[in-house]
């Protein structure tokens, strides 16, 4: 099966036991969910929480063949290998650009999608263009040296409240690679024909971008706005049970 092609065929699921998939941000793997998958898979859901190739514990493949619709692929191969239907889809920091170009080979097969703390990409938009000056100037020292990633986060620069939890994100953050910034989106509006859409914002941590995404989504009625406070960038690792009871609310 060609994965340039909707996903189509396979059988329905009951909210009972929906199917979670999330997909985590710059530098981030599957392991950052850790917390949350917990707590969703104890109020008996199914969750998948794929590492995005070249990072986390498939770091070992980076290489200069990472592009966006690599990460798009990796998670639309979870929905077709694992039979997923009426799923909720959800996107954190730049998994905002992957779930929303997975969404065009989704259609029909989730039932609420969620961006969390994330980027809000429009069609023909790529990462770089949305960099900060500082990520800015690691990804072209990073193209002038040949490299093929530049840094990921660091725990204090994603406001995360919790020494302990700090350290752990600390030991585990990888480099970012650069290839997947350079991609343009392409979207034809399945993104926007999803029954549920979530826009959550996390306002300890600085970034007008998400602000602006916020604002876009608390002016449209089709989509729900929630500030989250009292947690950093990173709201499944300070406030696991917030982020579930947001996801839970989806019919």
């Amino acid at each position: 099966m060609n994965t340039d092609q909707k996903i189509t065929g396979f059988p329905m699921t009951t909210n009972s036991s929906r199917p979670f998939v999330l997909v985590h941000g710059a530098g981030h793997g599957g392991w950052v969910w850790r917390y949350l998958s917990d707590l969703l898979t104890a109020a008996g859901h199914r969750v998948f929480t794929p590492t995005l190739t070249g990072l986390g514990e498939r770091s070992h493949l980076l290489s200069d063949k990472i592009t966006l619709s690599t990460h798009i692929d990796d998670v639309v191969n979870v929905f077709r290998w694992e039979d997923l239907t009426n799923a909720v889809l959800v996107g954190h920091s730049y998994a905002g650009w992957v779930v929303s170009g997975a969404m065009e080979k989704l259609e029909g097969r989730v039932a609420g999608i969620v961006y969390l703390d994330a980027f809000l990409p429009d069609d023909g938009q790529c990462g770089f263009d949305f960099l900060n000056e500082q990520q800015k100037a690691a990804f072209n020292a990073a193209q002038e040296k040949g490299e093929l990633s530049r840094p990921g986060p660091t725990s204090a620069g994603l406001r995360i409240q919790d020494p302990a939890r700090a350290a752990w994100v600390d030991s585990k953050i990888a480099p970012q690679p650069i290839g997947v910034s350079l991609e343009k989106l392409t979207l034809s509006g399945a993104r926007d024909r999803v029954a549920k859409k979530i826009y959550v914002r996390t306002p300890l941590f600085p970034q007008p971008y998400f602000d602006a995404a916020l604002q876009r989504c608390q002016n449209d009625p089709a989509w729900e706005a929630i500030v989250l406070d009292g947690c950093g960038h990173d709201p499944m690792v300070d406030r696991p049970d917030a982020v579930r009871d947001i996801l839970s609310s989806i019919p």
